[in-house]
């Protein structure tokens, strides 16, 4: 599991996670591609003996560069689009997890069980063990099966909130009076770490999000224990 505090992205942990990450390595080629010519072009304007100074038009010129750019934002345009809808869509989930946003702390109802939900907060610096982090670990953490498509229903009661998973390709906003929809599935166990990542307030990031993925024999056995719990 990659360090929830390092620099760049964390290691993917679902398919459109993965997706994304070699989106950005796409994206980012080109974009070095581009400086690379630009910088060479510069260089070349600079050092070299101008004998064309007075060329008033070139018609190859202006097709190369009006076809190029057009060709790179499709190349750019075209997996975005399909990353896009693959975030959007939602088949068959197996689970449906709703998320409340709360000054300053996260609530869960699993809507597909009677009477499961719980409120998730920080755990102070004071009580941390060893090996926990600061200032990202809950006190209860959200529950999924492995390989489960999962839907999130994510809302708020007060204020702006965020509810943000960067491992999993999570980011919706949790709007008070609207319910956003996100679906995503992890590709393997863990815990996964994420924090509302909307400034709401004074204490906007002490309320971290924890999501902890475990094969389904193991979820149906926690789901069992906080039914009986409640």
């Amino acid at each position: 599991m990659a360090h929830p505090l390092q620099l760049g992205f964390q290691d993917a942990a679902s398919p459109v996670m993965e997706e994304l990450l070699h989106f950005h390595d796409h994206a980012l080629m080109i974009v070095f591609l581009i400086s690379t010519l630009v910088l060479y072009i510069i260089v070349a304007m600079v050092s070299t003996k101008l004998t064309n100074k007075y060329l008033l038009d070139s018609q190859e010129i202006e097709i190369i560069w009006t076809i190029l750019p057009a060709a790179i934002l499709i190349l750019i345009a075209l997996p975005s689009l399909r990353i896009l809808y693959m975030m959007d869509e939602v088949n068959n989930p197996h689970l449906t997890i709703k998320a409340m946003g709360h000054q300053w702390y996260w609530s869960y109802e699993y809507t597909d069980f009677e009477e499961l939900g719980f409120d998730s907060y920080m755990i102070p610096t004071q009580d941390l063990t060893p090996g926990q982090f600061r200032l990202l670990e809950a006190d209860h953490r959200m529950v999924i099966p492995v390989e489960s498509p999962v839907r999130m229903l994510i809302s708020a009661e007060d204020v702006l909130h965020s509810w943000a998973v960067p491992a999993l390709g999570v980011k919706m906003d949790a709007v008070p009076g609207r319910l956003n929809q996100a679906a995503f599935s992890a590709s393997h166990p863990g815990i996964f770490y994420g924090q509302c990542s909307e400034i709401c307030g004074a204490n906007h990031s002490f309320m971290p999000i924890v999501v902890e993925a475990v094969p389904l024999t193991h979820f149906e056995s926690w789901s069992s224990l906080m039914l009986q719990d409640s």
